[in-house]
C-alpha cells in the first residue's frame, strides 16, 4: 500500500509507531499486498483490453477527459507493480531486508532498494491523485466550454511536475542530513507526511465540490438545448452524476483507511511509551487499519476502472482490427469543422441526415458525450466502454 511509513522505516532511528506497523506480522502483511495488488492488476488490464462485439465503426476524437481517466489506471497499474515487487523482495529476501537501516554498514544496496521502491509506490499513486483532481477540472471546464488545445499539456505538466517536487521535497526533509543520520524527533518527518497526504486531501475536499458544479453545470446546458428539460436528459443528468458519486466512492473506501491510521500512529508518537496498557486498544486499531490498507489501497485501479468504463467484460478481443484513429487533437473541447455529433441519442428513431447542428449544439453534445462515456445502455457500451478503442 501507499504509505509514509515505507519511508520512514528506512531510517536507522525509526519511530517506534512506524517500528510497530512495519514489524506486524510482515509476512502476512506482505502477502497480502501481493494477492491484492495482483488480482486488481490483472482485473483493471482485462477491463481495460478491447472486447469482442465492439463496432468496427470510426470512433470520435479522443478527450482530453478519456485520457485522463486511462492515465489514472496507468498510474495505478505501476503503482500495484510496485507494490507487488516490493512485497515481494520482503518476503523472498529476509536476510537482504533485515540489513535495511542497519548503521554503520557498507552495503547501501538495503536501503537504496528501501527508499527507492517506497518513493516509486508514492510517486504514482500521487500522481495518480493529481490526474484525478485535473479530472474533475477537465469535466466542470469542457460544460463551460473553456478548455482548449492545450489543456492536456497543461495537466502533465502539473500532475508530474508537483508530483515530483512534493516528493523529492519530502524525502530530502525526512531524510536530512543524511540517510544514515536522520534527524530524532517527529517534526523532521511531518514536512513528508504533509507532502504525501496534500493531494489525497486536495481530491477528498476539491473534487466533490468540482463534480457538483459540473452536474449544476450540465443541467443548464441540457436545458438551454431547446428550452425544456426532458425526462431522457433528466435521466442523463442522473447518470452523469452517479459516475460521480462512483468515483469519489471508490476514492472514499481506498483511502479513508489510510488517513485514519496515519492519526492513530501519530496519536502514538506522541504518547511516552506506546507499549503502555491504556494504549492497547489504540494499537490494535492501528494494526487492523495497517492491513485493511493493504487490501484496499491497491485495488483502487480495478474499481476505478469500474466507476470510470463500468463492466466490460471477459471477452478479450485480441485481435487487433487496423482502425482509423485520429491522433491529433486529445482535446475534449475542439469543435469545427470535424466536430462531431453525439453518440448518445435521446431519441433513437430520430435520425435525419439532413439535419444541420450548430457550432453550439456540438459544443454541448460533446461535453455531455464526454462525461455519460460508459453510462448508457449495454449495447452502446459494447461499442465505446474500452479504453482501447476510444482513440488513445
Amino acid at each position: 500500500m501507499a504509505s509514509p511509513r515505507l519511508e520512514t522505516y528506512c531510517c536507522p532511528n525509526r519511530d517506534a509507531a512506524t517500528q510497530l506497523v512495519m514489524n506486524f506480522q510482515p509476512e502476512v502483511f506482505c502477502g497480502v499486498c501481493i494477492g491484492s495488488a495482483s488480482i486488481s492488476l490483472l482485473l483493471t488490464i482485462l477491463q481495460l483490453l478491447p472486447k469482442k462485439g465492439q463496432s468496427p465503426r470510426k470512433m470520435p476524437k479522443a478527450s482530453s477527459s478519456s485520457t485522463i481517466l486511462l492515465l489514472i489506471s496507468i498510474c495505478d497499474i505501476l503503482g500495484g507493480l510496485g507494490m507487488i515487487f516490493r512485497s515481494s523482495v520482503w518476503l523472498g529476501f529476509p536476510g537482504f531486508i533485515a540489513n535495511i537501516s542497519v548503521s554503520n554498514r557498507t552495503d547501501v544496496w538495503p536501503s537504496t532498494f528501501c527508499v527507492g521502491s517506497a518513493m516509486w509506490i508514492q510517486l504514482l499513486y500521487s500522481a495518480g491523485f493529481w490526474w484525478l483532481f485535473c479530472y474533475a477540472v477537465d469535466s466542470y471546464l469542457v460544460v463551460r466550454r473553456s478548455a482548449g488545445l492545450s489543456t492536456i499539456v497543461l495537466y502533465h505538466m502539473m500532475t508530474w511536475g508537483l508530483a515530483v517536487m512534493l516528493c523529492v521535497e519530502g524525502i530530502a526533509l525526512l531524510y536530512y542530513p543524511s540517510l544514515s543520520s536522520c534527524e530524532n524527533g517527529l517534526e523532521h518527518a511531518i514536512p513528508h507526511y504533509i507532502t504525501t497526504y496534500a493531494p489525497l486531501l486536495l481530491v477528498l475536499v476539491a473534487n466533490p465540490i468540482l463534480f457538483r458544479r459540473t452536474v449544476s453545470a450540465v443541467a443548464s446546458l441540457l436545458k438551454g438545448r431547446q428550452g425544456i428539460y426532458t425526462e431522457n436528459e433528466r435521466r442523463l443528468g442522473t447518470e452523469i452524476q452517479m459516475r460521480f458519486f462512483k468515483i469519489m466512492l471508490v476514492f472514499v473506501i481506498c483511502w479513508s483507511s489510510n488517513i485514519i491510521n496515519e492519526t492513530l500512529l501519530f496519536y502514538l508518537e506522541m504518547q511516552p511509551d506506546i507499549n503502555e496498557m491504556p494504549l492497547k486498544n489504540l494499537r490494535s486499531a492501528a494494526l487492523i487499519t495497517w492491513i485493511i490498507m493493504g487490501v484496499l489501497n491497491p485495488m483502487q485501479g480495478f474499481l476505478f476502472t469500474l466507476a470510470f468504463y463500468g463492466w466490460t467484460g471477459w471477452r478479450v478481443d485480441l485481435k487487433w482490427r487496423k482502425r482509423e484513429i485520429p491522433w491529433e487533437s486529445m482535446s475534449s473541447s475542439t469543435v469545427g469543422e470535424n466536430a462531431y455529433p453525439s453518440p448518445v441519442n435521446y431519441q433513437s428513431n430520430i435520425h435525419d441526415s439532413k439535419k444541420i447542428l450548430t457550432t453550439d449544439s456540438q459544443q454541448t453534445d460533446e461535453a455531455i458525450t464526454m462525461l455519460s462515456e460508459a453510462n448508457t445502455s449495454s449495447d452502446e457500451r459494447l461499442t465505446r466502454s474500452s479504453p482501447i478503442y476510444q482513440g488513445w
